[in-house]
């Protein structure tokens, strides 16, 4: 019987461009959560005494902007040479062979595999022989499976392949592959890489994306980690994932339909975080917030939007003493009144004004037919704030005048809060 860990997608610094217009991001802790979250998985591989460590692609983020992120690498693979523990790795897309300029020597326990050609090695002490081939280009189209050599008899045969399966959405479509096609090699485990989520293929075999080890935005919820494979003498996989993530984030839904008042959301959108912190288990919880719901406050919420959102994000800040980073806070609520309005009987100023605001909303060139063109001023903001208003974005323009509107007719009818 042995062990060994299974990881892909390292994506050692990954660059976290515009972080700091956040506020309130932790940004430094959030770029080290990669260094640290392969710290994790160095640790957990010497404390299973685990025989061995694959990683399957993507170790780096392409070529590195300064050698510290390959220096620690190699930090963390001399720990597993310490410890007797041999690391196998191909690289991915990410870090295909075309793409790196530097390099540094590596630990005689790290084997990469090679791009040129499906090779296979040998672990005598365990008896397993474990397949690969790295990418030499960043876009592999063909099937690399297909050139994998057949299963060694009397081994415990492992596939180590970047691939996107039959095509997983968000991924690019590379080294596209068929469980079926996996299966005819007669392998015993195939360790996937390239998928972000964690995915079980199959069982027997067991074929399985292990997931990123860090989840870098809001696309990538959840826990983040690795597999930790056990192999009993009858060569059965027992397969338990194992959590490596020192960034934890998360989506949440916060329905406000029953909601009667301000206090009453605020107290909503309260225990929505603290059960997301309690999970997080201890870690930086990177949350985004969507408030929906169709409610009577519907208006006062966009009338209302930078207090309450302040006050939300006030909320996280008592509640994760500072380790509650709330990214994003979108007010995705809608009226219980009718929105479409009927000319014939809103004649009075009220129904007028919702008029105008509903023949914007539909007349997406509206602003630039009354001559408001809003480029020049685009053009004399700081470069960071750019990338966040999407001024040719309809609905980008859509939620200026839905906010514009919820304004105006709080004013008039005096629901309004003082500025």
């Amino acid at each position: 019987m042995f062990k060994f860990i299974h990881a892909a997608d390292i994506h050692l610094d990954s660059p976290l461009r515009g972080l700091e217009r956040y506020e309130g991001a932790p940004v430094q802790r959030i770029r080290d959560a990669s260094r640290t979250a392969l710290e994790n998985l160095v640790s957990l591989a010497i404390q299973e005494k685990v025989a061995f460590v694959l990683i399957a692609g993507d170790l780096y983020d392409g070529d590195w902007r300064e050698y510290r992120t390959g220096l620690h690498f190699v930090q963390q693979a001399n720990k597993l040479r310490d410890a007797k523990i041999p690391l196998y790795l191909i690289a991915g897309n990410h870090d295909a062979a075309n793409r790196m300029t530097k390099s540094l020597t590596l630990p005689e326990n790290v084997t990469f595999f090679d791009s040129k050609a499906a090779h296979s090695v040998t672990l005598e002490s365990v008896n397993v022989a474990i397949h690969g081939q790295s990418f030499e280009t960043v876009a592999v189209t063909e099937d690399l499976s297909l050139a994998y050599p057949m299963a060694i008899p009397g081994s415990f045969n492992i596939g180590l392949l970047h691939t996107c399966g039959n095509g997983r959405e968000g991924h690019e479509r590379y080294a596209p592959c068929s469980i079926e096609g996996l299966k005819l090699k007669g392998y015993d485990y195939w360790a996937l890489g390239h998928v972000h989520t964690r995915e079980t293929l199959s069982e027997k075999p067991y074929i399985a994306f292990p997931g990123n080890i860090q989840g870098r935005h809001a696309r990538e919820t959840g826990p983040k980690g690795c597999l930790l494979v056990s192999v009993d003498d009858n060569s059965a996989c027992h397969v338990q994932f194992q959590p490596l993530d020192v960034v934890r984030w998360e989506v949440a839904n916060v329905d406000v339909s029953e909601a009667v008042s301000l206090d009453d959301i605020l107290a909503i959108c309260s225990a929505v975080i603290e059960r997301a912190y309690r999970a997080a288990e201890g870690r930086v919880l990177a949350m985004r917030l969507l408030i929906s719901g169709r409610t009577t406050l519907h208006d006062t919420l966009l009338a209302q939007r930078h207090s309450v959102i302040n006050e939300i994000r006030s909320i996280a800040t008592d509640v994760g003493s500072g380790d509650v980073w709330l990214e994003k806070i979108k007010i995705e609520t809608a009226s219980t009144l009718v929105s479409d309005l009927d000319p014939a009987v809103s004649d009075d100023a009220l129904g007028e004004i919702a008029l105008l605001f509903q023949h914007a909303n539909n007349t997406p060139s509206l602003l630039m037919d009354l001559g408001l063109d809003l480029s020049d001023a685009f053009k004399k903001l700081p470069a960071e704030l750019k990338d966040t208003i999407p001024i040719e974005s309809d609905a980008w323009q859509r939620s200026v005048l839905e906010e514009a509107q919820s304004r105006l007719l709080g004013e008039l009818q005096g629901t309004e809060a003082s500025q």
